[in-house]
């Protein structure tokens, strides 16, 4: 089957795109209108937040701002942690999960911290109600927040002049949680439940089968005539997952599973929560440094990254295994691993939307893709995931780059480079070099210790390159905080627990201070006004420019890598 033997795909793919091309410009709107500089904080805000002890009118400097965004996510990180530990005692346990090992305990935690939400356990099996709602849940908000937070101070370091502060971190984190998460996601579940998506605190049911299993003939198994069905707060979960680009399911099928997709429109909604909020902040960040232009040019650069790789992923979806041609067997595409309901193309852009942001929530098993259209996902995530990327952090992702460019631009025609009105000097330049080669360090240093250790090599089941793909690809959605996965491999020893723990930790706060510190930089700068040898930043040559770098930086860095699985095992499956 090709592209042009699926017209319900086009279908699809047009009306996904044309909602998300209308909402994101408004959605922009509300959240530039939450963090105006202008807007005061209700009364009540400021009670809660001296509740806490916190003055809202105390600015802090890029450290302090950095410190106080690392004291919360440890903070959340070590409640998450405790509470797997503690959840066999703890109420809330309907199904009497029992506690989990220490390292998956870390390993999740500093997962859901991240805003990775990379799972290496059975969520419906392994933990209770209370620790995936008050732990996994709450964790969900807060690590979305961080990434808005974040973007929101470097939007100020390119707006002020000469000064020491870039903003208090509680204040933005509180506004981006109550004004922009809470809300959005509380229609979202809302709307989720109304289509069939389950949302209660009950014990798993017991079913009968309709069709009763045979005990085994030497009478080792006996019969089984009922199953038990997990039900639980999915669709409080599921909501924020979705928008604050975390993407930990709470069923272990995530999105492939009826009770957390149960309807073409769920799929639909749900794969637009992906990237709506991300993209949405691309024309907020414009309206916050009082130049639209800006926003509307990182949009483009973002869709037309996004574009090209969904049309070549569908391709090799909708192609199917050549082999199966040789024989001649009908069929109309891979369907291996895909979820019937939806569809080839469906499962394709859910694909590259949840690795384009760093969603990681899945409605096929991406293993189960084609070498190329699985080498597609993993590209996704290698580039930074800045093609609408995590919510904030996708966006402060993408403008690393554009610094990069800006700086090659200025090279090439000998003069200081300058962004927004700022002039790109040593020290920014060396704070983006750090943001954007942590991820890339992990990936390929952690991918390497995998295949060239007994501990790394045991929990691969397939042999060649695709096992090697499958490695690649979970160091990659560790280090990028994606947390999708190839299957065939077990992840949850301790060995891949503490590897993708550490690379989790390293992908996200190595960018995560370096952005801050770029944003502290600039802040201190003032402005350079537009001259005759400024390079615009909002015409299409720069957003050429731009696509072209990143493209550049991700190949020089993992095309070797690349080589040796997803393409190896395509030569496989064609000669």
């Amino acid at each position: 089957m090709s592209l042009f033997d699926d017209p319900s795909g086009w279908v699809q793919l047009g009306l996904f795109f044309g909602i998300l091309l209308v909402s994101a410009p408004l959605i922009g709107l509300g959240i530039a209108r939450v963090f105006d500089a202008g807007r005061p904080l209700k009364r009540w805000e400021s009670v809660c937040l001296r509740s806490c002890g916190v003055m809202a009118e105390a600015e802090m400097g890029w450290r302090t701002y950095a410190l106080a965004i690392l004291f919360f996510n440890v903070l959340g990180l070590l409640v998450v942690f405790a509470l797997q530990l503690l959840q066999g005692v703890l109420p809330g346990n309907p199904a009497g999960m029992t506690a989990v090992t220490w390292h998956l305990a870390l390993n999740t935690a500093i997962s859901f911290a991240t805003n990775t939400n990379w799972q290496a356990y059975g969520g419906e099996s392994t933990m209770s109600h209370l620790t995936q709602a008050l732990g996994l849940g709450v964790q969900n908000f807060l690590s979305a927040a961080t990434g808005i937070a974040v973007l929101v101070a470097l939007a100020r370091g390119f707006v002020r002049e000469r000064a020491a502060t870039i903003g208090n971190a509680w204040v933005d984190l509180w506004r981006s949680t109550v004004w922009v998460l809470l809300p959005a996601s509380f229609i979202f579940a809302l709307v989720l439940v109304s289509q069939g998506v389950v949302q209660n605190w009950s014990a798993p049911t017991a079913a009968t089968l309709l069709q009763p299993l045979a005990a085994s003939a030497d009478g080792s198994t006996a019969a089984v005539t009922t199953q038990a069905i997990a039900t639980g707060p999915a669709a409080s979960q599921i909501a924020i997952k979705q928008l604050g680009t975390n993407g930990g399911g709470f069923f272990n099928a995530n999105s492939a599973h009826p009770f957390e997709n149960p309807t073409p429109l769920t799929n639909l909604l749900e794969c637009l929560g992906i990237l709506v909020i991300s993209a949405g902040l691309c024309f907020a960040f414009g309206r916050l440094i009082g130049d639209r232009r800006q926003g509307r040019a990182l949009f483009a650069a973002m869709l037309v990254l996004f574009i090209a790789a969904l049309l070549p992923c569908w391709w090799a979806e909708a192609g199917g295994n050549p082999r199966l041609d040789a024989v001649g067997v009908t069929h109309d595409g891979n369907w291996e691993g895909k979820e019937t309901r939806f569809g080839v193309a469906n499962s394709a852009l859910w694909a590259v939307a949840t690795t384009a942001a760093s969603n990681g929530s899945v409605n096929a098993m991406h293993d189960s893709f084609t070498p190329l259209g699985g080498l597609v996902p993993m590209v996704m995530m290698q580039l930074g995931e800045v093609v609408f990327g995590g919510v904030g952090s996708g966006l402060y992702g993408i403008i690393l780059f554009a610094l990069v460019a800006v700086f090659v631009a200025g090279l090439m025609v000998g003069r200081t480079p300058e962004y927004l009105g700022k002039k790109i000097e040593a020290r920014e330049v060396q704070w983006t070099v750090v943001g954007l080669i942590a991820p890339s360090l992990m990936v390929l240093f952690g991918t390497a210790l995998a295949v060239s250790t007994a501990d790394g090599r045991a929990g691969v089941f397939n042999p060649g390159p695709h096992g090697f793909s499958e490695i690649l690809y979970n160091l990659s959605s560790a280090a990028n905080n994606n947390g999708s996965a190839f299957g065939g491999m077990t992840v949850n020893t301790l060995f891949y627990d503490l590897l993708t723990g550490m690379a989790m930790l390293v992908g996200r706060y190595g960018v995560l201070i370096s952005v801050l510190a770029i944003a502290g930089a600039l802040a201190a700068k003032g402005r350079v006004p537009a001259s005759a040898g400024t390079l615009p930043t909002h015409r299409p040559l720069f957003i050429g420019m731009l696509v072209g770098v990143i493209v550049l930086v991700g190949a020089l860095t993992f095309l070797p890598a690349l080589v040796l699985g997803p393409v190896a095992a395509h030569q496989e499956m064609t000669r």
